[in-house]
């Protein structure tokens, strides 16, 4: 199995651990992602997004609720001030060996490692926007997170919610 991370630097050679402010408690480590969350790193490093599907504690209600009008089984929201720059940023993916690495957050398919990690490889993700339309995800623009963010987060819905802090003000 083949652990991920996505940045926007083509070059980095190494990846050395470092403390991860939204994980104080964790000792500083190398971030990696399982190919299932990868499309939660779609997009540019430092635009906010909420993004949820169903579990098994997902109530019939929050299902109705948040994923009856969709066909995908993941929806990821972004608001409209970003488009732009989703659109514009180059993204690269760094393939990881998973030996090393630990689970974090197995719904947000986290996985961290302590050591010094060499990528396998780089290569160039391409198109954002093709690249979501792919996956069995769900892309919403939206011009605030804020009221869809606390309405997912008193759900039974699994959510990934990345760089809440870049979010519009309400």
């Amino acid at each position: 199995m083949e652990l991920f991370h996505f940045s926007e630097e083509p070059d980095i050679e190494v990846f050395r651990p470092r403390q991860a402010p939204a994980f104080p408690e964790l000792p500083p480590v190398v971030f990696a992602l399982d190919r299932e969350r990868s499309p939660h790193y779609y997009f540019p490093r430092d635009c906010p997004r909420v993004i949820y599907w169903k579990n098994e504690r997902t109530t019939r209600q929050d299902e109705l609720a948040f994923l009856s009008h969709s066909a995908a089984g993941k929806v990821v929201a972004v608001e409209n001030g970003w488009l732009d720059r989703i659109r514009q940023t180059k993204l690269y993916r760094y393939a990881f060996p998973a030996a090393g690495f630990r689970m974090l957050d197995g719904s947000a398919g986290y996985y961290v490692s302590t050591d010094v990690v060499k990528p396998l490889r780089v290569e160039p993700v391409g198109d954002l926007l093709a690249l979501l339309l792919v996956e069995r995800v769900e892309l919403r623009f939206t011009p605030s997170l804020h009221p869809l963010r606390d309405r997912v987060i008193a759900s039974t819905l699994d959510f990934s919610i990345i760089r809440f802090r870049n979010a519009a003000k309400p």
